[in-house]
């Protein structure tokens, strides 16, 4: 056997083995399905059977019910996450001092190398529009 052979047999085996775990997978799959029950909704009669409007009532109440309920709870997290936030920025004041300021640092030094290199590749386009621009101020006086 040569190696093309072994190339050969190894792939037909690993196609075999994909055929077989995906017939598994399916057959599982099926299985599953028919096995769970499917509590399905009739939205005619849930929609149209009775009063529409009294139904959209309804659920907007529980809706406000449950918001008011929760009101003071929300509050409270707001509060108290407005409340960490103040102590961890007042913490570690200056960390985030000296991060800004390496960051705008950076910041600079990227930019001048942005327009180093922008003027290098553009310096024809560059001078030959100032040199434009001079003229026509000449001209213009």
């Amino acid at each position: 056997m040569n190696l093309e052979e072994l190339k050969r047999r190894r792939e037909e085996n690993l196609l075999a083995h994909k055929k077989k775990k995906k017939a598994y997978y399916l057959k599982s799959k099926m299985a599953k399905k028919s096995s769970a029950k499917v509590n399905s909704i009739n939205y005619e009669v849930e929609l149209f059977g009775g009063n529409f409007a009294a139904k959209l009532k309804e659920i907007a109440k529980k809706q406000k019910a449950h918001i008011e309920s929760r009101e003071e709870l929300i509050q409270q997290k707001i509060e108290e996450y407005r409340q960490k936030k103040q102590d961890y920025y007042s913490a570690n004041k200056e960390q985030r001092l000296e991060y800004d300021k390496e960051y705008r640092e950076k910041k600079k030094e990227k930019l001048k190398e942005y327009r180093k290199e922008y003027y290098r590749k553009n310096k024809e386009k560059i001078l030959a529009k100032q040199k434009e621009n001079r003229l026509k101020k000449k001209m213009e006086q």
